[in-house]
């Protein structure tokens, strides 16, 4: 061993330009005279600016029946994969019926269609290392594919056979109703999930669509009618962006995907539920979670959206307030005072509706006052202490060194161009980003702090057992406890328990 170190030592002491190599001398190493020390040499490595950013945007191509086409060659490899994103989610299902686009997902693929059932379409892709999948969630659901270059003809096709022809079936939607119900049931198991979703319900308020749980009764209460009419109700050429990336020629594919799509009729323009955002009740909550020994504490308010001008200021201020180990949040609550063994926070953004304020962490159960309040005193000081040269700096630096992973293969540039599309930002919108980190300012920054940061207007929710708090949790106020009991139809828990 001792060989093979002296060996990598003197390959290492070949001379290098600019660079003084360290000496072996008693088995440990020195500088070798006049140079700089090994640790330090670094710091005198010239660092470029960031060169512009001009990624490589897809084909965009709009048919004469408003379905919208992104097309993005890329011959790295002989795959194939495509996507279909179509308006409409769970925020616009009836309340009476939550969980129905859970379901209409899951039940959508496993159905399959009437020429080709969900089992047998399986068996088809497995065969060929292939896969087509639906999804849901809050503003849309979806259809993805990916297959080799030389399946593309098969899977596309039972993929568009399954957008436009699909045939629910009742077995499969019992089997996905049941899937839905075992995750009712456990739904209080994590303390975490739990502090997740009720601080959810207390930033967009109970009946809010974004906060919304599924019951035993809203799931059982969807039929396969509902699912039907939710599928005529949504797909329809001109409430569908498609994307397609791969190994390709450009003009072939758009052929083939005008001869698949260009004859379906516009159907009704999609129109999204109304909401309201009214911000949560301030207050202190508590979900008491008898058999735990920790607290998982959420504080919790309104974010914004990515519409908002003030966005980039937003991003900077959150990455100095809770970006990470360096920031204000996790240095005072976890580093100097020790009162958390996680923390972390977010000023959330979202494309079409506000995301959430919240300062989050996990600590015993003793502690759980003491956190809470070092937690509170950050935000206040958020709008009293303006950030440093080095915070500012080090923020923008973290923003824009990590942004450009967001971008940095052609199927996810073409991905978020189908999601500015879809929700009707502009397509230069990612090249903005940039220019708009750049330019925030420490003024902008206290600026923003003032304008949208207020404690007088968050909720304290705690998780976890009263009884271990060293420090009533009164302390900070009147507080109201949590209903977290899961509605059960009767005999329900002995039917899961038999499963």
């Amino acid at each position: 061993m001792v060989r093979n170190l002296l060996r990598v030592a003197t390959l290492a002491c070949l001379p290098v330009a600019t660079f003084a190599c360290a000496q072996i001398s008693g088995g440990a190493a020195t500088p070798a005279p006049g140079s700089p020390t090994p640790w330090t040499t670094w710091k005198k490595v010239a660092i470029p600016a960031l060169p512009a950013f001009q990624p490589k945007q897809p084909t965009k191509v709009v048919l004469k029946n408003g379905m919208t086409l992104f097309l993005q060659e890329d011959h790295e490899l002989p795959f194939i994969n495509g996507f279909i994103i179509i308006r409409g989610g769970s925020k616009d299902e009836p309340a009476a019926k939550t969980g129905l686009v859970d379901l209409y997902a899951g039940t959508w693929r496993t159905s399959g269609t009437a020429k080709v059932s969900g089992d047998q379409m399986d068996d088809i892709l497995e065969a060929k290392a292939a896969s087509i999948e639906t999804a849901g969630d809050s503003g849309s659901t979806s259809m993805t594919w990916t297959s080799f270059k030389q399946d593309f003809p098969l899977v596309f096709g039972l993929a568009t056979d399954l957008l436009l022809h699909p045939q629910f079936r009742a077995d499969k939607l019992a089997l996905a109703q049941r899937q839905e119900a075992t995750g009712i049931i456990r739904r209080n198991d994590d303390p975490g999930e739990i502090a997740m979703r009720e601080a959810e319900i207390l930033a967009y308020g109970k009946d809010n669509p974004y906060a919304r749980m599924p019951e035993f009764s809203t799931i059982q209460a969807v039929t396969l009618q509902d699912l039907a009419a939710w599928h005529d109700r949504t797909v329809t050429p001109n409430n569908m962006i498609l994307g397609v990336s791969g190994d390709f020629n450009t003009a072939e594919m758009e052929a083939k995907l005008r001869a698949a799509f260009d004859g379906l009729p516009r159907g009704p323009k999609f129109v999204p539920a109304a909401i309201t955002f009214p911000g949560p009740t301030p207050g202190v909550y508590l979900a008491q979670k008898s058999d735990v020994n920790q607290s998982n504490v959420w504080i919790v308010g309104l974010g914004t959206e990515k519409s908002n001008p003030d966005y980039y200021a937003l991003s900077v201020m959150n990455t100095i307030f809770s970006g990470g180990f360096g920031s204000r949040l996790f240095q005072a609550v976890r580093t100097r005072l020790g009162l958390a063994y996680s923390v972390n926070g977010a000023y959330g953004a979202d494309y079409d509706h506000p995301g959430i304020f919240y300062v989050a962490a996990g600590t015993k159960s003793e502690s759980t006052v003491a956190a809470t309040q070092a937690m509170l005193q950050q935000v206040k000081d958020l709008k009293t202490e303006p950030p440093t040269e080095k915070e500012l700096r080090d923020a923008k630096d973290q923003l824009l060194n990590s942004w450009i992973f967001h971008f940095d293969t052609p199927e996810k540039i073409l991905r978020q161009q189908a999601t500015l599309a879809f929700y009707g930002y502009p397509a230069d919108f990612i090249e903005k980003y940039r220019a708009g980190i750049e330019k925030v300012t420490a003024a902008d920054v206290t600026r923003v702090a003032n304008k949208y940061v207020h404690a007088s207007k968050l909720a304290t929710l705690v998780v976890g057992n009263p009884q271990q708090f060293v420090t009533p949790l009164s302390t900070l106020g009147p507080v109201k406890t949590l209903d977290i009991t899961i509605p059960m139809p009767p005999g329900m828990r002995q039917q899961m328990g038999q499963q």
